[in-house]
């Protein structure tokens, strides 16, 4: 089974106020995390879709396919379809945002085996029956991830699929927040 991953690395940070995925979280910049939790060995090809040139070479040099997105602006659904477009010969993409500085990569591995012994299935990280991010879809729902536009990313794709959907437990729930403004401000859940 030939699995992919995106980590979608283009967020404006306007609440944060400015990209917040060099910022250092714990010691390290959560773009730094997130190629932790989600190495790019885990996977057949995995990229990293950003229009920031500093997390691109990053990423490049960390063993990622770098892909430009000069449509950052469009939302979360340029990235799903620019990540995609790099992976289309995939049996399954995992799909991970770069702001959850406390996902694991034993998760992810637990993730990625979850879908293996089921790859008809959506599989997502969950937190005691709440679905976070990140999430694995299977082939055949990749022209549903393409359709989608403007600000919206598999979500959508999930709830009109949830007859297919397996959480898989987190080890933590810190794992699914994510940092939406400087550190001592609201931290948001996934």
């Amino acid at each position: 089974m030939r699995l992919g991953a995106v980590l979608m690395a283009s967020g404006a940070g306007r609440r944060f106020g400015g990209n917040k995925l060099l910022h250092p979280v714990d010691g390290a910049p959560m773009i730094e995390r997130a190629m932790a939790a989600v190495p790019a060995e885990l996977f057949h090809r995995a990229c990293v879709v950003s229009c920031y040139p500093e997390i691109l070479a990053l990423a490049e040099g960390r063993g990622y396919v770098p892909v430009p997105n000069p449509e950052a602006a469009q939302g979360q659904s340029a990235s799903v379809r620019l990540g995609l477009a790099a992976l289309a010969d995939m049996d399954g993409v995992l799909f991970c945002v770069c702001d959850q500085p406390w996902l694991r990569r034993e998760s992810v591995e637990r993730l990625l085996a979850d879908f293996a012994a089921h790859p008809r299935c959506i599989c997502a990280l969950g937190w005691q029956g709440v679905r976070g991010s990140p999430a694995v879809f299977p082939r055949e729902l990749f022209p549903e991830l393409l359709a989608l536009t403007g600000d919206r990313g598999g979500g959508g794709v999930i709830r009109a699929n949830q007859n297919r959907l397996r959480l898989v437990e987190a080890s933590a729930s810190m794992e699914l927040q994510d940092v939406d403004t400087e550190p001592g401000g609201p931290t948001a859940a996934s």
